[in-house]
């Protein structure tokens, strides 16, 4: 492909349609005049007449120029293709100056008649509004002819305020084009339920074909065919092998082409050299995905890694999403399909939990664990590499699926923590979801292409707390607590009782509950261990008669051995009659068991989940109360601190880093001096405690007239600072003559002579904080709070979170320190102004998620006061990096 001068390539992207399917969005090039041609020809009259005003048949040669020869600044234009044909293009050019300085330019789109409906002029409009905001263009304005309703509504349906005007025959359109949380909603939802129909295909096909299914026993292709026979695949199935006739009593054909009809989901098990051809013929039958078994891609190494990235691109370019490689495959219990596309041998049994795991070796184990508790499942993807679906677009489609209550990950990698927090997010609020995360932060296994990460081990951890995520550490704990949230009601509280035939199983329960931080009001009610069921069950009916009750935990150890159903069922028919959260350790039971089951109010049956031990009982529950405390939160409105100027920002950034050498990994850094960090965060409303940095006494002097007494006096290098030896800081100077006499104290040690000193005004009293935000590739901008000094860095008490921030978001990161009680007035000492602190943070929160260029900021110290706050130090870098956020405004699918 030719590219132009400046072509910007990290406009390029995929991107999922309304319907599920895909296109490919670049900036236009002078290589495709001839393919904007064809498109131009096979248009409608109507729609040429609607893009251009008159008839026009074919474009002239001068036309085609003008049209695909563009800066890339002033002029922009975006293609979007499938396969070799383009199916839509956007354009904008800049227009002079609007009202206030803010650049507008005049936008227009036109669509392929042939895939009008499928949300390309919207995901055409996300694309080339973030493209001119990058290029400074505030506004759009477009002309329309009345009668083109289509257009009208693509600019109406984003969210924007649209103003129009008529005159002589045309609409005229304007509207802002900078985010509002409308528009951010609008392209959100409209993310949603794209992924969520890309995923729909996948997982009910009308039709699966298996190439390389081979009549030779044991061969992969040959078990996936058996596995959708039978498990009672109820859609139309088909074999491709390029010799046999047939193949597990389903017939066979040579190649895709040779089927008698299109195809949904096309399952690929041949050798990896051979899969790019297959999905080239997936394409040709209009497959709408692929699930390629095969190993031999990017684990294997650079070669495959290649071969991996050209998969997916063709892939994608053709309309079709790509589960693997190296997948196990996935399922479908739905009792109208029963799709067992994968190697497990038996379909599990239909249930409420959806289950991802990207481990293909792992998806056996997850699902015997599940088979073995008699846990049934609704769905499941094995996604092997992840080099295409991904966890988050299982959550998008869990979230609208009847039959998932429950969604469960295990995940070796995290290639898009931003968009997982925000989708994780949503989906928590209505459905649990529980994650098992192996490895460190930044790693990942062989096969996942995953950006290194810089961020702190906690970031992760914080990122899903933020999320609502349920975060355990095995698959067995993944299991316990999925159990408890599909069976039983999500805990009002944390106020448990303990009932059993056991004392000591029981102090066991309380000591496990009270450790987690539950609440046990009450000592545990124990009966004698030979009690019979019908005193059993009474001791259970007193437990949950008592009031502030929010859940029981039982346990109840056979004293012969042998599991007493009639105590079982009575706890059931308890537990089903009360609203009550209920766990039972019952010797001998693990998982659902038929005897724990009763119908409840509704006269659906309810499980009580069983657990080998009460540790596991509780820390189950304790999992499913703290997720249920945080869906009772109301997490607030997304910050939006007044006062904010974006634009002045950008600028200062884009001044300071211009004209600066790229490094051999193509990034651009430095280290603002305080004047410009100054700036940069005066234009977020955070204002600098005044201060001057000097080099002799004479200097302070006047200096402090400027900054006032009383002040301080501090060495202005920060290793100077750190060295507790030198003693670095005067403070509390109310005349020049104490001045005097502090400023040869301080620069009189060996070693500073001639360092430069910060002269500083004092800040009230109160207690210092440190405020930072750090951009790392793989998070984006992490934003930490902690309380200042030795002990918070020694102990790590710092707490991080994820922008966007909301405000529940601020406030938890302020709580979540262990040291946050001496802010609230600790052991008689005076409440602190933490609203000032929460705006603070709010501020630093926007600032780091609006400039990428925010390698790190640090201010410390920040002392807050019981009226107000003041930042003494900042610490500004910056730095452009080649590789750029991966959850950007815009839609699109990460390759």
């Amino acid at each position: 492909m030719e590219e132009a001068p400046g072509y910007p390539r990290h406009w390029e992207a995929d991107v999922l349609l309304r319907d599920g399917g895909t296109a490919h969005l670049r900036p236009i090039t002078p290589a495709d005049a001839e393919a904007l041609q064809r498109f131009h020809v096979a248009q409608s009259p109507e729609s040429v007449y609607l893009r251009f005003f008159s008839a026009m048949p074919r474009l002239s040669e001068r036309d085609l120029r003008r049209f695909t020869r563009v800066d890339h600044v002033d002029r922009v234009a975006l293609v979007a293709t499938i396969g070799d044909d383009i199916v839509g293009i956007g354009r904008f050019d800049r227009l002079d100056e609007g009202d206030g300085g803010r650049a507008t330019a005049e936008v227009a789109f036109n669509i392929s008649d042939a895939h009008q409906g499928r949300g390309l002029g919207s995901v055409l409009l996300e694309h080339l509004a973030a493209a001119a905001r990058e290029r400074g263009v505030h506004r759009f304005v477009a002309e329309v002819l009345p009668q083109n309703r289509r257009m009208t509504s693509v600019f109406r349906d984003a969210g924007y305020e649209v103003t129009h005007a008529y005159d002589d025959g045309v609409v005229s359109l304007g509207f802002d084009i900078d985010p509002t949380e409308r528009s951010l909603a609008v392209t959100s939802a409209r993310e949603h339920r794209a992924e969520a129909s890309s995923l729909e295909a996948l997982l009910t096909p009308r039709s699966v074909a298996v190439v390389g299914a081979s009549p030779r026993p044991g061969s992969v292709g040959g078990v996936l065919l058996q596995d959708l026979v039978r498990g009672g695949y109820t859609g139309r199935l088909h074999a491709v092998h390029p010799e046999a006739v047939e193949v597990d009593g389903v017939r066979a054909s040579a190649s895709l082409q040779d089927l008698p009809e299109p195809v949904d989901l096309v399952v690929v098990a041949v050798p990896a050299e051979s899969v790019l051809e297959v999905v080239r013929d997936a394409a040709r039958v209009s497959a709408r995905g692929v699930v390629v078994v095969s190993s031999g891609f990017a684990e294997t190494g650079p070669a495959g890694l290649e071969r991996q990235r050209a998969l997916v691109r063709l892939a994608r370019a053709n309309g079709m999403r790509v589960v693997g490689p190296n997948s196990f495959g996935l399922i479908s219990t739905a009792p109208e399909l029963r799709l067992n596309a994968s190697l497990a041998p038996d379909l599990p049994p239909e249930g409420a939990l959806g289950l991802f795991s990207q481990s293909g070796a792992l998806g056996v184990a997850v699902l015997s664990s599940a088979a073995r508790r008699g846990l049934g499942v609704s769905s499941f993807v094995s996604a092997g590499n992840r080099a295409d679906v991904s966890g988050n677009d299982l959550m998008q489609f869990w979230e609208e699926d009847p039959r998932t209550r429950v969604v469960g990950l295990y995940l070796e990698s995290v290639g898009n923590p931003r968009k997982f927090s925000r989708v994780a997010r949503r989906l928590a609020r209505s459905k649990p979801v529980v994650v098992v995360k192996s490895g460190t932060t930044g790693g990942a296994p062989p096969g996942h292409a995953v950006r290194t990460s810089r961020a702190p081990a906690a970031a992760l951890d914080a990122m899903l707390r933020q999320a609502g995520v349920i975060r355990v550490e095995t698959i067995h704990q993944l299991f316990d607590t999925a159990q408890l949230l599909v069976a039983q009601p999500l805990p009002e509280g944390q106020r448990v009782a303990v009932v059993g035939n056991s004392a000591a199983l029981g102090a066991l329960a309380a000591g496990a509950l009270e450790s987690w931080g539950l609440e046990v009001p009450e000592p545990p009610l124990s009966v004698h261990p030979e009690a019979d069921a019908e005193e059993c069950a009474r001791a259970v009916e007193e437990v949950f008669a008592r009031p502030g009750v929010d859940a029981v935990v039982a346990c109840f150890a056979p004293p012969l051995g042998v599991v007493d159903t009639g105590v079982a069922r009575a706890l059931a028919r308890t537990a089903a009659a009360s609203d009550r959260t209920t766990v039972a350790c019952f010797l001998g039971m693990h998982g659902v068991e038929e005897a724990l089951s009763a119908p409840g109010a509704d006269g659906r049956p309810r499980v009580v989940p069983a657990y080998p031990s009460p540790e596991d009982a509780v820390r189950a529950l304790v999992s499913a109360v703290r997720y249920a405390q945080w869906r009772q939160r109301d997490p607030g409105p997304r910050v939006a601190p007044e006062g904010v100027d974006a634009d002045a920002a950008r600028a200062v950034v884009e001044e300071a880093l211009a004209g600066l050498p790229a490094d051999d990994d193509g990034r651009v850094a430095l280290e603002l001096g305080p004047a410009a960090a100054g700036r940069l965060l005066a234009c977020y409303g955070v204002a600098l405690q005044p201060s001057r940095v000097v080099v002799d006494v004479e200097e302070a002097l006047a200096a402090a007239d400027d900054v006032g007494y009383p002040l301080a006096l501090r060495f202005a290098d920060r290793e100077l600072r750190r060295r507790r030896d030198l003693g670095g800081m005067r403070t509390d100077i109310a005349s020049p003559a104490e001045l005097r006499a502090d400023w040869a104290a301080l620069t009189s040690q060996p070693g500073v002579e001639g360092r430069p000193v910060l002269v500083q005004a004092m800040a009230p009293p109160g207690s210092a904080v440190t405020v930072s935000t750090m951009e790392d590739e793989l998070f984006g901008p992490v934003v930490s709070f902690g309380l200042a000094g030795d002990a918070s860095e020694l102990l790590g008490d710092v707490a991080h979170r994820i922008p966007p921030l909301t405000t529940g978001d601020v406030a938890d990161l302020v709580r979540g320190v262990r040291a946050a009680p001496r802010l609230f007035g600790y052991r008689g000492s005076p409440r602190l102004d933490v609203a000032a602190l929460e705006d603070l943070l709010a501020r630093v929160s926007v600032m780091a998620d609006d400039l990428p260029e925010l390698a790190e900021v640090v201010l410390s110290p920040v002392v807050v006061s019981p009226q107000g706050l003041s930042v003494l130090l900042a610490r500004v870098r910056l730095e452009r990096a080649a590789r750029r956020r991966t959850d950007t405004g815009s839609r699109r699918v990460l390759r």
